[in-house]
C-alpha cells in the first residue's frame, strides 16, 4: 500500500474562510470611488472594497474566536469581485492592496500563529489574461495560440451565439477561457505560479475545480513542486463527491468535504431544509435523513479515504458556493449549533465560513457573500460564544483531533459517538429531536465499570453502570459532551 503523508498541522487547524471583498476594509488601502454600500445586498458584479489589510487589522478577532488558519478566496488581479477570472497570477488585486498587502497579512498572521491558504484557479483564466488577449489581437499568428483550446478564428469573447465563441471555456462561459494544460509552457507557467506564492509565504493551496484538469501527471508534479518548497504546505481540492482518485498520496492532501456537509444538512436541518435553495447550488436534491441514515452516510464517507487523509479533510458547513447553513435550515439556530458541535468533534479540519459565527445568513450566491457587519449590535453574541466554546473544546482535547471515531448510538433522532486517543475518551451525544431525551450509551468496550465521566461544560458527572452511561434529559435540539476521568478500558 502506498505511504500517504499529509501536513501534521492541519489535524489541529481551525479554518476560517474569507471572501476578501466582503470581510473588512482598511483606510490604508486606496479605493475606487464607485463601490457598493457595505451593508447593501450584494450584486453579481458589484464590489464592496474589502481588502487584505482589513483582514490583517482584524486578525485579533479571529484569534479570539479560536481560529488557527485562514482560507482566502482568490486574491489575484481580476475584474470579478470573486476573482475567479484571473488577469495576472503574479499580482494581488490593487483593490485588495496589492502584493504589499499580502506580504503584511502573511507576516502578521504568522506572528500570531495563523496559517494562510490561497485559492488557486488553474483550470481557466479570463478574457483579460495577457496570453488570451494576445490571441484576440493577433489571431492564429499569436505565439500563445496553443495556451488555450481554440475551435476557430476569429474568437468572439463577448457577442456570439451560445457555445460559438471559438474556444473552450469553463461551463461554456466565454469570460472563463480554459487553459490548455497539455501545452508544456502552460504547465510550467502554472507550476511556477504555485511555487512562487509558497516561496512568498503562503501555507498551501485550495484548488478550484481541479477535476477539470483530468491529468494525473500535472497534479503529481504540482504536488511535488509545492512540497519541495514547503513539505508542510496543504493542498486541498474542490471535489464535491468521491475523491479517492486524487487522494492516494501523490496529488492532493484532502478535499472540501461536501458529502459530510450534505449529511449534516439532511439530518440536522431535516424537515426544515429549504430544498429549493439547496437545489440551486452544487448540493442538488437533498433528502431528509434520520439518525440511522446519518450514521450510514457518515460511515460511507469515513471508509472512502485512508486515515491520514480523513484527519486533514476540509470540513465545512457553508461556503461561497452554497447558501449559508442557517438559511438552508430555515433560520433554525439549533440546526446550526448541532451541526457545529458535530463538526468540531468529527475527524478532519473544521472550517467556519466568515460570519457564520455571528449568525450571518444568505441564499445562493451572490447573497451568501454579504459584507461582514462590524457593528456588534448586529451580531448574535450568544451564538458566537457557543462557537468559541466548541472550538475551545476541540483544541483542549487531542482525541477530538486525532482520536479513533466509533458510534455508540443512532436511533430516535439521537446520535452518539466516542473519540478515543490513548488515555482520553470523549463521548458526544446529539439530540436532534424536538423533545428532551434520556439515552443509555453502551460503553462496555470503551470504559471500565464504575468509571466516572464528566460533562465538559457544566461539570455534571455520570458513572458507568453495567456497561452503560445513562444521560438523562438531553434538552431538545442540543448536544452534550462527556470526558472520561480515568484510563479507558483496553
Amino acid at each position: 500500500m502506498k505511504s500517504i503523508h499529509t501536513p501534521d498541522w492541519v489535524s489541529d487547524a481551525i479554518f476560517y474562510q474569507i471572501f476578501p471583498d466582503r470581510f473588512a476594509q482598511s483606510k490604508k488601502v486606496p479605493k475606487p470611488s464607485h463601490l457598493e454600500p457595505w451593508d447593501a445586498p450584494p450584486t453579481r458584479h458589484g464590489f464592496k472594497g474589502g481588502d487584505l489589510l482589513g483582514i490583517a487589522e482584524r486578525l485579533d478577532y479571529l484569534v479570539d474566536l479560536g481560529v488557527t488558519a485562514i482560507y482566502l478566496n482568490p486574491i489575484f488581479q481580476s475584474t470579478a469581485n470573486h476573482r475567479y477570472h484571473t488577469h495576472d497570477y503574479y499580482q494581488v488585486d490593487p483593490i485588495l492592496g496589492g502584493n504589499g498587502a499580502l506580504r503584511y497579512l502573511l507576516d502578521r498572521a504568522h506572528q500570531l500563529g495563523l496559517r494562510v491558504v490561497l485559492d488557486g484557479v488553474f483550470n481557466h483564466a479570463s478574457r483579460g489574461f495577457f496570453q488570451f488577449n494576445h490571441i484576440l489581437e493577433n489571431g492564429p499568428a499569436s505565439p500563445y495560440v496553443d495556451w488555450f483550446i481554440i475551435d476557430g478564428h476569429p474568437l468572439r469573447p463577448y457577442h456570439a451565439p451560445k457555445g460559438k465563441h471559438g474556444y473552450e471555456a469553463w461551463w461554456n462561459l466565454p469570460a472563463l477561457p480554459k487553459l490548455n494544460v497539455s501545452t508544456p509552457a502552460v504547465r510550467e507557467f502554472l507550476w511556477d505560479v504555485a511555487t512562487h506564492w509558497i516561496e512568498f509565504g503562503a501555507d498551501g493551496w485550495r484548488l478550484d475545480v481541479p477535476a477539470e484538469i483530468a491529468d494525473d501527471a500535472f497534479w503529481q508534479e504540482f504536488r511535488q513542486r509545492v512540497k519541495s518548497v514547503n513539505p508542510d504546505a496543504y493542498v486541498v481540492g474542490e471535489i464535491w463527491d468521491d475523491a479517492c482518485h486524487w487522494l492516494e498520496g501523490d496529488q492532493f492532501d484532502a478535499v472540501m468535504n461536501y458529502p459530510v456537509t450534505r449529511a449534516c444538512l439532511s439530518f440536522f436541518a431535516g424537515d426544515r431544509l429549504v430544498h429549493t435553495e439547496a437545489a440551486k447550488s452544487g448540493y442538488g436534491q437533498l433528502e431528509t435523513l434520520d439518525a440511522n441514515g446519518f450514521r450510514q452516510e457518515i460511515d460511507r464517507v469515513l471508509k472512502l479515504y485512508p486515515r491520514p487523509v480523513t484527519e486533514v479533510q476540509f470540513n465545512l458547513l457553508s461556503s461561497h458556493d452554497t447558501p449559508r447553513f442557517k438559511t438552508l435550515a430555515h433560520n433554525d439556530d439549533s440546526a446550526y449549533r448541532l451541526a457545529l458541535l458535530f463538526q468540531m468533534t468529527y475527524p478532519g479540519a473544521p472550517s467556519i465560513y466568515y460570519g457564520e459565527e455571528i449568525g450571518m445568513e444568505g441564499k445562493h450566491d451572490p447573497d451568501c457573500r454579504r459584507g461582514f457587519p462590524w457593528d456588534e449590535g448586529q451580531w448574535d453574541v450568544d451564538l458566537r460564544a457557543f462557537v468559541q466554546r466548541c472550538i475551545s473544546l476541540r483544541k483542549a482535547h487531542p482525541a477530538l483531533r486525532r482520536g479513533d471515531f466509533a458510534w455508540l448510538l443512532a436511533e430516535d433522532d439521537v446520535v452518539a459517538y466516542v473519540r478515543r486517543l490513548e488515555n482520553e475518551a470523549v463521548l458526544v451525544a446529539l439530540n436532534n429531536s424536538r423533545k428532551a431525551i434520556t439515552v443509555d450509551l453502551p460503553v462496555r468496550d470503551i470504559l471500565k465499570e464504575d468509571m466516572q465521566v464528566r460533562e465538559v461544560w457544566n461539570g455534571t458527572t455520570k458513572q458507568v453502570h453495567e456497561g452503560e452511561v445513562q444521560i438523562v434529559d438531553i434538552p431538545a435540539r442540543s448536544g452534550t459532551v462527556f470526558l472520561a476521568d480515568a484510563d479507558p478500558a483496553s
